[in-house]
């Protein structure tokens, strides 16, 4: 399960680290991303995207360590996918109650390998690489930018949003999306940020620069 907070956790620092920036009039805040808790498929390595799975009951309890974790935050914004497992956790966090869903954060549709683990559908396509090739009948992973990207640009542009924290709640790939974009990334570098279920990672600013403060946490 996820661990406790302590002294040593990254996320249980209170207020917001800003660093002035050249030529910038509105500093966003901190973003924390949270993929949702454990599922049975999740567990067994089963491409999830569309299928809307619940949490398992351990899934449900590191939820709740998440929100413990998190609870010192006074959010300006929580963003949730939808889907049960990512608004489950948010839930279960303690943030359900100010939670705005987007279908932009859903997960990326696998198509025909919805259900597959990457060794299954590679019996077929022994070359295959989700981030390169995408998925037939479903997403690639450009096509997952293409989603997050308005996001983006309006967790950057808002200055409601500015110096304050923001919470999202959805799903591996679509996270990991986020971040390489978030870097100024192309899509297909999403590959090198894994994120764990119930893990949390944090973008931040550094001066003008987007940067990766915690990841898979």
């Amino acid at each position: 399960m996820t661990a406790e907070p302590s002294q040593h956790d990254p996320f249980s620092q209170t207020g917001v680290s800003r660093h002035p920036q050249s030529g910038v009039r509105h500093i966003p805040g901190r973003i924390f991303l949270v993929r949702h808790a454990a599922t049975e498929w999740s567990r067994l390595g089963r491409h999830t995207g569309l299928t809307d799975l619940p949490l398992l009951p351990d899934g449900e309890a590191d939820a709740v360590a998440v929100g413990r974790r998190l609870a010192h935050l006074e959010p300006v914004l929580v963003l949730s996918s939808p889907l049960r497992r990512a608004l489950d956790t948010c839930r279960l966090a303690g943030f359900g109650d100010r939670a705005e869903t987007s279908e932009l954060l859903v997960e990326m549709d696998y198509g025909d390998y919805e259900g597959l683990t990457t060794a299954q559908v590679r019996l077929d396509r022994p070359d295959w690489d989700l981030f390169n090739d995408g998925c037939p009948r479903g997403e690639t992973i450009e096509d997952v930018a293409r989603r997050v990207d308005p996001v983006i640009e309006r967790l950057r542009g808002d200055t409601k949003l500015c110096d304050g924290d923001v919470l999202v709640f959805a799903h591996g790939h679509v996270l990991r999306v986020l971040t390489a974009r978030w870097l100024g990334l192309v899509a297909s570098e999403a590959r090198r940020f894994a994120l764990g279920p119930a893990r949390i990672g944090l973008l931040d600013w550094e001066h003008e620069w987007a940067v990766l403060g915690v990841w898979n946490q």
